[in-house]
């Protein structure tokens, strides 16, 4: 038997890295710098998905992928999209009051499926260009506009106008009906939002609206250790590819002697002991094959393995260990655990890939599976679509734990220190301040 090694593990994560990052290229348009929501040809552009791509362009430059030039010419592309689109409450516009619709046209970039201006999309979208703002750092003419193009998009957003005089910041606002019910509230990837919105310089809202998202937490025990509950992964990695949360604390987190990161490793962990005490009883699961998130799912079925007959989610955000859960699987969440817990991403990785090993599309997960629906293959039903987010997302994990390299641009960003602080975060490399060394491995 083959003996595995750190060199093998090591050069399966840069291929799937890499083939996450081919994405962008593949589904990019090169007239406005748009990026499209998924794989199937037609879908528009998510902007969160924008967002990712611009975090991931400065690891494909590190990376050899990229040329730095041709990295440039992609940022200021998107950015000059942005930065000049019409915003206003026609249905033409892409934007109002600073903030994006959730999703562009491909082609002209107008409001697309009727959706919504998206706090937290804006949020991903802005959240991309400060990593480039980072990135892109000397002294050349397209360098110095990508810094300012994002500075342009960035304090033209209103936060306190989506505060809508409550203490917390809604989701969404529509042109037709107005701000959307729900609110960023119990604990979710908002972190990151509230972080951008309090230390804006033109639109700011006040810290009291951080502790009233704080206050609004769900606490849980797994074994005997409390930790901050949220059911689905993703809500556990999307801050956290931007943000270092390693060592520091806000008030919420100092109260328990508690973090963020280590609230992740926790979350984790419940995800695997769910998998392995399979309480839906659904095929598959086990402590090494797990992964419940934000999804596309199988649609109705009665034809399921095992004489199973769940209620098919369609999309869902499924979460451990409270659900909602009908067996499907989000593939991509062990190598996204990589930098939390190396072992159990390294562990569900391998199982994942010797299990199912027709499950890749040109080297890219899918958005989902679930092998208890019954068909030819044993992974059951399979997504029939990558999704933008997804890959960006294993990009930018993935090389955080490489290198450090997303953790260490935002760890220098004044905006993300600002409202960090701002947030009433302290200690860590919050209080050593940071060097300006990078290093890639």
């Amino acid at each position: 038997m083959l003996q595995r090694t750190e060199e093998t593990d090591a050069a399966l994560i840069d291929r799937l890295q890499q083939g996450a990052f081919n994405y962008f290229p593949k589904h990019y348009n090169p007239e406005n710098g748009l990026v499209a929501d998924t794989s199937i040809a037609g879908v528009p552009c998510s902007i969160a998905a924008v967002g990712f791509s611009l975090s991931s362009y400065p690891v494909a430059v590190e990376r050899g992928w990229m040329q730095r030039s041709d990295a440039i010419e992609y940022t200021l592309k998107t950015l000059c999209f942005f930065a000049n689109g019409h915003q206003g409450r026609e249905r033409h516009a892409i934007g109002y009051r600073g903030f994006f619709y959730h999703f562009l046209h491909m082609d002209t970039g107008h409001r697309a499926w009727n959706s919504e201006l998206s706090t937290i999309d804006t949020t991903l979208l802005v959240a991309g260009m400060l990593t480039a703002a980072a990135y892109f750092d000397r002294n050349t003419e397209d360098e110095t506009e990508i810094r300012r193009l994002a500075s342009l998009v960035y304090e033209r957003i209103d936060w306190h106008w989506a505060l809508n005089k409550g203490q917390t910041i809604c989701m969404g606002w529509k042109p037709g009906s107005g701000f959307l019910r729900w609110r960023w509230q119990g604990y979710d990837e908002a972190i990151l939002l509230y972080t951008l919105a309090l230390a804006s310089p033109t639109h700011p809202i006040p810290a009291s609206s951080y502790d009233a998202f704080t206050a609004s937490y769900s606490w849980m025990l797994f074994g005997d250790q409390p930790y901050v509950y949220a059911g689905p992964l993703f809500i556990h990695f999307f801050s956290h590819a931007w943000i270092d949360f390693r060592g520091i604390q806000d008030k919420a987190m100092a109260d328990r002697n508690w973090d963020y990161f280590r609230n992740t490793q926790i979350s984790i962990a419940v995800q695997r002991d769910y998998a392995e005490r399979n309480p839906g009883h659904f095929v598959g699961y086990n402590k090494d094959i797990w992964g419940l998130s934000a999804s596309d799912g199988p649609p109705p079925t009665r034809n399921m393995r095992g004489g199973r007959h769940p209620r098919v989610l369609g999309y869902a955000a499924r979460g451990a260990p409270l659900g909602p859960d009908d067996g499907t699987i989000a593939p991509w969440a062990a190598l996204a655990s990589l930098p939390y817990d190396r072992q159990a991403s390294l562990d569900g990785l391998r199982a994942l890939m010797s299990t199912y090993p027709n499950l890749l599309y040109e080297d890219r997960f899918p958005g989902g599976f679930n092998p208890t629906v019954k068909t030819k293959r044993p992974e059951g039903w399979v997504d029939d679509r990558c999704v933008g987010i997804d890959q960006g997302l294993l990009v930018m994990t993935i090389e955080n734990d490489r290198s450090d390299l997303i953790w260490g641009l935002m760890r220098r960003s004044p905006v993300i220190r600002r409202g960090l602080e701002l947030a009433g975060f302290s200690g860590g490399w919050l209080s050593e301040g940071e060097s300006s060394e990078r290093k890639i491995a």
